[in-house]
Formats: C-alpha cells, sequence, structure tokens
C-alpha cells in the first residue's frame, strides 16, 4: 500500500506540472506561438487569440513540436 500512496501524490504533482508548464507555453502561444503556425491569425482580434489559449495550455506538447518544425524549416 505504500508505492500506491506515493504514486496518489505523485500523479496531482505530475498534472500540476503539466499545466504549469501549459500556461506559461499558453501565454507564448497567445503572443507569438500563434501567428507563427498561422500567418492570418497576425491580423486577428486579441479576443480570437484568448480563445486559443486553454487549448493550448492542453495540447502544448503537440504545439510545441509543430512550432519547433517550422522553424527549422
Amino acid at each position: 500500500f505504500n508505492n500506491m500512496k506515493q504514486i496518489a501524490q505523485l500523479v496531482p504533482s505530475l498534472i500540476l506540472i503539466y499545466v504549469g508548464i501549459g500556461l506559461l507555453f499558453g501565454m507564448y502561444f497567445f503572443v507569438k506561438g500563434a501567428a507563427q503556425l498561422d500567418p492570418l491569425i497576425k491580423d486577428s482580434k486579441w479576443s480570437v487569440r484568448l480563445l486559443l489559449i486553454p487549448g493550448a495550455v492542453g495540447l502544448w506538447p503537440l504545439l510545441l513540436i509543430r512550432l519547433i518544425k517550422k522553424q527549422k524549416g
């Protein structure tokens, strides 16, 4: 049972870390990242970009990979 207790304590910590990184990435995505993936977003209102933040928080690993691939070529 000791291992289960450790796992039960570890899972919420990992979720908080994931969401924390996602929030940081979401702010970057709001400011710069979205425009790098989609040039049309540059002309959109800030409220449209704001709608992208929840998705960016949840999908930050995939969006980060797409941004890296876009920058490499």
